[in-house]
């Protein structure tokens, strides 16, 4: 656990960048949050081919991809005219998860008022969260044909044939520290850095360990924050199996978190970052500050009979990041959720909040963004915590949306209707199917 105290610096939020279904920029995510439209729609694996075949093959037929990213230039923002120059040449030897993680970043940058040179190199650092990253299959058909004979692959000519027909650097596309180290380098910050693979909590242990640097006088400023995707061919196969998934039906009700009628998550993909550096530093420079970093907390759980215990999990977060001294449970004004909209999963996630804070009216108001954004992977936490600090900015909370029925397994106190207060501040939580937990309080400043 990490807390802010009297003998480190204090940590503040001076950017926030994001790339998701709504939009991307903060502004379009929080504009969609308070109107209450939403990211999910029509989908199809096939693309171009998908009228080829029966709707019936189509494994997933809603989603939320972000279909304003093309990874085109100006996707990127209004980078700095050398970053330019440079993501111009590197866009190819990025994959879609790495790209969209550098455009939220330098978002990010943007918004804090960061230029080159502003800081010194070495005081600048980079920890990002990163969903497992797959090659494309398209990537291999060329290398798959040339061993092919008879209509059969042949193993022994992948050295001979199949090798070469590929692109000699792919697989520098798809390692997991990719998103960071492009991050790095097209900045240049040569301070700490880190990639973090603990899937949904990944963003926000990533916020913890930056904070940490920062607090301790490692480094003056940290882009941190997440990318993921979970549209993938693969990764999709892999969360029908393994997930309560809504794969198709009215896109604009699929996703229920925390409702007694809920029937899973929604796939999607996206990513987002944001800015830290010490209080000092911004107040010297006259940064904007969304919020202070007041505590951050992780926790694994198992059973007794290695069952994984998410809610278990989930508690120890909330009791650590509450027993901040000082702080106290009627000192939080909401809570953001992971709210995957699944059975098992909010049904954990509610139990865990009303065992620390108490049962509905009398706990801290809930807000959960799945049903506008869909599920994001890697960046869904970060992504919503971005959507808290707006709250927090605006004073308002947004509604969890298709909250129609009040679940008994869920004793939560849902955010129904737009205009309750955001207070001064929240927690942000997230949480992976094998239980680890992670949780940031922020604090309005």
């Amino acid at each position: 656990m990490w807390q802010a105290g009297s003998e480190s610096r204090d940590v503040v939020i001076t950017g926030v960048g994001v790339v998701c279904p709504l939009g991307l920029t903060a502004e379009e995510l929080w504009t969609g949050l308070t109107e209450g439209r939403y990211g999910i729609g029509p989908f199809s694996l096939l693309g171009e081919n998908s009228g080829r075949l029966p709707s019936a093959a189509e494994p997933l037929r809603i989603a939320a991809p972000v279909r304003q990213f093309t990874g085109s230039l100006d996707n990127f923002g209004p980078p700095p005219a050398e970053i330019a120059k440079s993501l111009r040449k590197g866009l190819k030897l990025m994959c879609r998860e790495s790209q969209m993680a550098v455009a939220a970043a330098l978002r990010a940058l943007s918004d804090a008022g960061w230029q080159p040179d502003l800081f010194p190199s070495d005081r600048c650092g980079v920890v990002f969260g990163c969903d497992y990253l797959l090659t494309t299959p398209e990537e291999f058909i060329a290398a798959v044909r040339a061993c092919t004979e008879d209509g059969a692959f042949r193993f022994a000519l992948w050295g001979e044939k199949g090798l070469s027909q590929m692109t000699p650097l792919w697989l520098l596309k798809y390692l997991p520290n990719m998103p960071a180290s492009h991050i790095a380098i097209y900045c240049q910050f040569c301070g700490p850095s880190n990639s973090i693979t603990l899937r949904e909590a990944g963003g926000l242990v990533g916020i913890a360990e930056a904070a940490r640097i920062i607090a301790a006088g490692h480094a003056d400023l940290m882009v941190v924050g997440a990318t993921g995707s979970r549209l993938h061919p693969m990764k999709i196969i892999h969360a029908l199996t393994q997930e309560q998934v809504v794969a198709g039906g009215e896109p604009a009700t699929s996703c229920r978190p925390f409702d007694r009628q809920r029937r899973g998550t929604v796939l999607g993909e996206g990513a987002a970052a944001i800015v830290l550096e010490s209080a000092e530093s911004a107040a010297r420079r006259a940064a904007p500050v969304y919020g202070k970093i007041v505590a951050c907390a992780s926790a694994c759980q198992v059973g007794s009979s290695w069952q994984t215990d998410v809610e278990g999990a989930l508690r120890q977060v909330l009791q650590r990041l509450i027993s901040q001294e000082g702080k106290r449970r009627s000192t939080i004004s909401f809570i953001s959720a992971q709210g995957l909209g699944t059975r098992s999963g909010d049904r954990a996630e509610a139990r865990a909040i009303a065992g620390v804070f108490g049962q509905a009216n009398g706990a801290p108001p809930v807000v959960a963004a799945k049903a506008y954004l869909g599920h994001l992977g890697g960046a869904s936490a970060v992504t919503e915590l971005i959507a808290g600090l707006l709250a927090l900015r605006a004073g308002e909370l947004y509604p969890i949306r298709n909250f129609c029925h009040p679940d008994p397994e869920c004793p939560v106190n849902v955010v129904r209707e737009s205009g309750m207060p955001a207070g001064d501040a929240f927690i942000q939580l997230a949480y992976t199917p094998q239980a680890q937990a992670a949780g940031v309080l922020v604090a309005r400043v």
